[in-house]
C-alpha cells in the first residue's frame, strides 16, 4: 500500500482527480470531438455553396480543406478562452490563498479537455490518412500537447503553462490560410502576401518571444514550479524546450517562405 502511494503521488497529484472531475474531463473531451466533427462536415457544406475553387479539387484536398476548417475553429476558440483566462479573468492573480502553481478552474478544465477531443480527432486522420494530413511532427507535437494537458488536468496543477502554450494555437489560422489560398490558385495575390507577413509576424509574438517570456515566468516562480508533483515537474523541465525547438525551426521555414514570397511580389510589380 504505501508502495503504490509514492507510485500514486510520483505521476498525479493524489486527491484532485475526483469522480466529478473525470466525468467532466471526458465530457469536454467528447465534446471537442463533436465540434471537430460538426466543423468539418460545416466546412465542406460552407465550401462547396460559396468558394468557387473548393469544386475544382481532388478528394485529397477537400478532405485537407475540410480538416483544416476544424483545426482554424478549434485554435480560435482555445486561443480566446486562454488568453481570457491568462489576462482578464482574475484567475492567477496572486493570492495568498492559492499558489498560482495549483490554480484551475471549470472554465480551464473545460478548454482543456475540448482541446483532447480536438488532438485525438486530428491524430485520428493523420493516421488514417497518413501523410496526408502530415507527417511525423505533427505526431509528436500533437502527442506531446496531449500528453502535457492530461497531465495537468490529472494533477490540477501548471494550468497557467499549459494555457500559455495552448495560445499558441493563435497562428494555425494564418498558417491554414496560407494553404487555402495556395490550392485556390492565389498564391501570387496581395492576400497571399500579407497573410504570409502575418503569420512571420503572429510565430515570433506567439510562439518565439511568448517562449521566451514562458522560460521567464518559470524561472521567477520556480519555487512553486518545484511543488509540482514529480513526473509533471520533470515534464516543465523537459516538454516546453522541446516545442520551443519545433518552434524555431518552423519559424526558420516561415521566415524563408516569407522572403521568398516577398521577393517574387517585388518582381511582379
Amino acid at each position: 500500500m504505501w508502495a503504490m502511494e509514492i507510485g500514486v503521488g510520483w505521476i498525479s497529484n493524489a486527491g484532485h482527480a475526483t469522480q466529478t472531475k473525470a466525468l467532466h474531463w471526458f465530457s469536454s473531451m467528447l465534446a471537442g470531438i463533436f465540434m471537430c466533427r460538426i466543423v468539418y462536415g460545416l466546412t465542406g457544406v460552407i465550401s462547396a455553396s460559396f468558394v468557387k475553387e473548393y469544386g475544382k479539387l481532388n478528394s485529397k484536398q477537400k478532405l485537407e480543406w475540410n480538416n483544416r476548417g476544424f483545426s482554424t475553429f478549434h485554435a480560435i476558440v482555445a486561443a480566446s478562452i486562454s488568453l481570457y483566462l491568462l489576462l482578464a479573468s482574475g484567475l492567477f492573480d496572486d493570492s495568498q490563498d492559492e499558489l498560482m502553481i495549483n490554480k484551475s478552474s471549470i472554465l480551464s478544465d473545460t478548454i482543456l479537455g475540448v482541446s483532447i477531443g480536438y488532438f485525438l480527432s486530428d491524430l485520428a486522420m493523420i493516421f488514417y490518412y497518413y501523410p496526408a494530413l502530415g507527417g511525423t511532427e505533427y505526431v509528436i507535437h500533437h502527442g506531446l500537447s496531449m500528453y502535457s494537458i492530461i497531465q495537468s488536468l490529472l494533477s490540477g496543477q501548471a494550468h497557467i503553462y499549459i494555457l500559455m502554450v495552448l495560445f499558441t494555437e493563435i497562428t494555425t489560422p494564418f498558417v491554414n490560410l496560407r494553404w487555402y489560398l495556395d490550392v485556390a490558385g492565389l498564391k501570387n495575390s496581395k492576400l497571399y502576401v500579407y497573410n504570409g507577413v502575418a503569420l512571420f509576424l503572429g510565430w515570433l509574438v506567439a510562439r518565439v518571444i511568448l517562449f521566451v517570456f514562458f522560460f521567464y515566468h518559470m524561472f521567477t516562480y520556480f519555487d512553486q514550479v518545484k511543488q509540482v508533483y514529480p513526473m509533471g515537474f520533470y515534464s516543465l523541465l523537459i516538454v516546453p524546450p522541446a516545442m520551443a525547438i519545433m518552434n524555431l525551426f518552423w519559424f526558420w521555414k516561415i521566415a524563408r517562405g516569407m522572403i521568398k514570397t516577398l521577393g517574387k511580389a517585388r518582381h511582379s510589380q
